[in-house]
């Protein structure tokens, strides 16, 4: 199977269970109850779609080096084609769907397409940063010792999303000792 099928089905694959995820299980209902919208709900949908990805392409990455499956690289006209180029591309998109206002509404529609670009732009930055080492190194060091800068610039990056989405109120509830208070968003949450 040609490796771009394989990281696209991949990624839809990612993208799909994320939404179904949000809109079709009491998961959803549950982020939707105790996650704030905007921005901290896209950032926990970022969040997890980046963790999962990462985790999926890596094991991918480790399938193919090992011939496992009948996964191969992504070749086009001979040349190898790395996984960062399909994160660039779609981190394109997502930034350009996002200055064009898409999914800024509160109807259905927009609350979908703000998710839909949220699961996007944590596959997009998960398979990027995946080959932070090769952006460093400007030569293939996946596997290598300078590779280990791909995990660190992962793991950093999964920290800021994870604070962008759950930093704050902790920060506020735990070292500056305020109430906690929770706002319902809807009557259905209580």
């Amino acid at each position: 199977m040609s490796g771009a099928w394989v990281l696209l089905i991949f990624g839809i694959v990612i993208v799909s269970t994320m939404m179904l995820l949000l809109h079709l299980t009491k998961l959803g209902h549950i982020v939707h109850c105790h996650i704030p919208d905007r921005p901290r709900r896209r950032l926990f949908v970022a969040t997890v779609a980046f963790l999962a990805t990462f985790v999926g392409v890596r094991l991918l990455v480790l399938c193919i080096t090992h011939s496992i499956g009948p996964f191969g690289w992504v070749m086009m006209g001979g040349r190898h084609i790395h996984h960062l180029v399909w994160g660039i591309l779609i981190l394109l998109a997502v930034g350009y769907a996002w200055l064009a206002d898409l999914g800024s509404g509160n109807s259905p529609t927009d609350i979908f397409v703000n998710r839909l670009l949220a699961s996007m732009y944590g596959v997009g930055a998960a398979l990027t940063l995946d080959e932070f080492a090769l952006w460093l190194n400007l030569r293939d060091v996946y596997w290598a010792k300078e590779g280990r800068s791909s995990i660190d610039a992962v793991i950093i990056f999964a920290a800021l999303l994870g604070i962008g989405a759950w930093g704050s109120p902790l920060l506020h509830h735990f070292f500056f000792k305020r109430k906690h208070t929770k706002k319902i968003q809807d009557a259905d949450c209580e």
